[in-house]
């Protein structure tokens, strides 16, 4: 007998996708220099469920995340949106 635990496949995090709306400039290094982001407003990338954070802002519920939170850009066109509203 094996010891172990099995996780099955409906159990596992699936992504989600979304729409970025809108981004900042990137973090600092180092030596005080800029990190460019990888992403930018309109971009649609993949993300963990439990990877951002829920605010609601004028009545829309949006998304705030690091960049590197995120999975990777995604071409699909359908999805929550990150930093916009999310679908149901």
């Amino acid at each position: 007998m094996r010891g172990g635990i099995i996780i099955p496949d409906s159990a596992k995090e699936k992504p989600q996708e979304g729409e970025v709306i809108a981004a900042r400039e990137g973090k600092y290094k180092e030596d005080g220099t800029r990190q460019p982001l990888d992403v930018k407003a309109g971009d649609r990338i993949l993300f963990g469920k439990y990877t951002s954070s829920e605010i609601k802002i004028d009545g829309k519920e949006l998304l705030i995340m690091r960049e590197d939170r995120r999975f990777s850009e995604s071409s699909r066109a359908a999805g929550a949106a990150v930093g916009g509203k999310k679908s149901k």
